[in-house]
This record gives structure tokens, C-alpha cells and sequence, in this order.
């Protein structure tokens, strides 16, 4: 069985991986443009934003995420990461309560007085909730690893149209394939002509880690394989990608978001890495024929593979999948 997936971030390298591991033929169509996924340290964090929402598969996505690092590892496809925990200051008795109330009871999670907490944070927190099991990856080598491990055969270029059997590039070339997988973000849906939300957020690189745990609440901070980061989603949701910035506003918002969380301890900002991301989450076989696994949001390594590895089931197994002879 080929199959063709258009976009080579964390959902289509997962999808990639797990397909050929099925044991499908895997040609990926990358644009190499604009590629949210390349993020320098992501968090792998099961309670979200300040709301402190819990996904329903988010334990099963985080587990499955570490075990996925552990497998490549194994077979020789490094990664940095390090499953340290996260740490979640809380400002209020209020924001705790919201917190608890979204807390599974199967999650591992402690709370602790801000003076008890495994980093030291800047004065004025309430109360800082610990989850010993989540941590941070780095983005970009796992998306190379998953593909690379995958052997998939990966052609330069932009989808412009494609149906249930074919792709066809922007250069006029048409690629033939048994299933096509589109696994586009942002700017992909964007190129479809699609409405969606859109996400424009920013990571400042900095010349070492202000924290050994990921420290998080608005924005977070955060150890790289080098040095660190300070990063946050922000800016206003659009309806369409645009071309990535930082307006100097911006800059000085997440200075002071950082200066909150711990304080930067004379860190020296060395980049910045900015990227859009697609929220609305669609997953599974597509009217066309064709299937999809897009707008995973900030959510793509938490739940990416988990989601990319049943929806490569479901393809191998799809009543239209070629059958081996015999």
C-alpha cells in the first residue's frame, strides 16, 4: 500500500512513522514552510492554559509521547527531551479551584506552597500545582527522527490539489498514491482557501535554562537542548496564517511574563523561533476519500502521535486499502 502525506510537522511525520511501521510504502509531500512543529522546546503538559483544562485523552497522549521517545532512542534516533515535570504557579484560591476541578483523578499531580516548589518563583503566587510526568521535547528532532525512522521518501513541494488517489504539486506534477493523508497546519489550510483559527506565538531563546522544570502559567520557561527558552501563544487568534513577527509590544508582554513566572536571573535572550498554529481539531477520513489529521493546536505532542497512530490503523484497515496477495 502507498500512501502520500501532505506536511512533514509532528502530525505527519507521526502519521508517516506509524504507517510505515504497518507496513505501508510512505511518500511525504513538504513544503518545508512556516513549519509550526520545529518549536526548540515544547512543553508535554496535560493541564492547559490558565483555565487548567485536562484533554480526555491527555494521559494517554502524554504516556504514549514518552514511550514514543523512548522507542527512537532505542533505535538510535536521538531526541533531546527530558520528562522532569512541569510546574503550574497558580495565582488564587480562585484559579486553584478551577484547576482542581479539571484535575482527573488518575493524573500524578501535587500541590505545593510556591516556598516548597522545585524552582523558585517570583513573589505574589498562591499556590504552585507540580506534575511530576509531563516535561519538554524538542520539536524539530522529533519530527526528523519519526521521519527519518519511517524511511518515507520525502519530496520538496507544495500540495496544490490532490483527491482520494492523487496528489498534484504546484509545478503541475501528479503523484499517485492507493490513500492521501493531508496533515497540513497553519499556513496549509490557509493555501486551501479554508476558514480556521489561527495562533501566532513566540519563544525567545536564551543563552542558558532559567529553570531545570518547566515552569508555566501564560507563558512558560523552559530548559533546550540549548540553552533555554521563554515563549507563550498571544497574539490575537486570526482567521487566516500570517507571516510570522513580533511586535515590540509583544516583545515587552513576554519579558514580563517571564520576569513573573521566576524572573529571568540575568539570562541573555539570544532569537527568537515564532510560529502559527491551527486549532480545530479534525481527524479521520474526509467526504472526499481522502483522510486528515490537522489542527492539533498547542496540543501536538501531547496528543499528535497518539492520534496519529489510530489514524494510521484506520487506513490499513479501511475497506479500500489494498490487501497483500495470498
Amino acid at each position: 500500500m502507498h500512501v502520500i502525506v501532505i506536511g512533514a510537522g509532528i502530525a505527519g511525520a507521526s502519521v508517516a512513522y506509524f504507517l510505515a511501521r504497518a507496513g505501508a510504502q510512505v511518500t511525504v509531500v513538504d513544503a518545508a514552510q512556516h513549519a509550526a512543529s520545529r518549536v526548540p522546546s515544547a512543553l508535554v503538559n496535560p493541564v492547559r492554559g490558565q483555565s487548567g483544562g485536562v484533554d480526555a485523552r491527555a494521559l494517554e497522549g502524554m504516556a504514549f509521547t514518552w514511550a514514543l521517545l523512548r522507542d527512537l532512542g532505542a533505535a538510535g534516533w536521538a531526541v533531546p527531551h527530558e520528562q522532569t515535570g512541569v510546574l503550574r504557579p497558580i495565582p488564587d484560591d480562585r484559579a486553584r479551584a478551577r484547576f482542581e476541578r479539571n484535575l482527573p483523578g488518575a493524573l500524578r499531580h501535587e500541590w505545593l506552597a510556591p516556598a516548597d516548589a522545585p524552582e523558585s518563583l517570583a513573589p505574589g503566587w498562591a499556590h504552585a500545582l507540580h506534575l511530576p510526568e509531563g516535561g519538554w521535547l524538542d520539536g524539530g528532532a522529533l519530527a526528523d527522527a519519526l521521519l527519518g525512522a519511517s524511511g518515507a521518501r520525502v519530496v520538496r513541494g507544495r500540495a496544490q490539489d490532490w483527491t482520494a488517489r492523487t496528489v498534484t504539486l504546484a509545478g503541475g506534477d501528479t503523484l499517485p498514491a492507493d490513500a492521501v493523508v493531508f496533515c497540513g497546519g497553519s499556513v496549509g489550510s490557509t493555501w486551501l482557501g479554508e476558514a480556521g483559527t489561527h495562533r501566532m506565538g513566540t519563544l525567545l531563546t536564551l543563552d542558558r535554562a532559567v529553570t531545570g522544570v518547566p515552569v508555566s502559567f501564560g507563558a512558560y520557561l523552559a530548559p533546550a537542548a540549548a540553552g533555554g527558552v521563554l515563549g507563550a501563544t498571544f497574539e490575537t487568534p486570526a482567521p487566516t496564517w500570517t507571516p510570522e513577527g513580533l511586535p515590540l509590544g509583544s516583545l515587552g508582554w513576554l519579558l514580563g511574563k517571564g520576569a513573573a513566572l521566576t524572573g529571568l536571573r540575568g539570562a541573555q535572550v539570544t532569537g527568537r523561533w515564532t510560529g502559527s498554529r491551527l486549532s480545530d481539531l479534525r481527524a479521520g477520513p474526509q467526504p472526499d476519500g481522502s483522510w486528515r489529521l490537522s489542527g492539533l493546536s498547542s496540543k501536538g505532542f501531547l496528543l499528535g502521535p497518539l492520534l496519529a497512530h489510530g489514524l494510521a490503523g484506520q487506513i490499513m484497515a479501511s475497506p479500500e486499502s489494498p490487501r497483500p496477495a495470498g
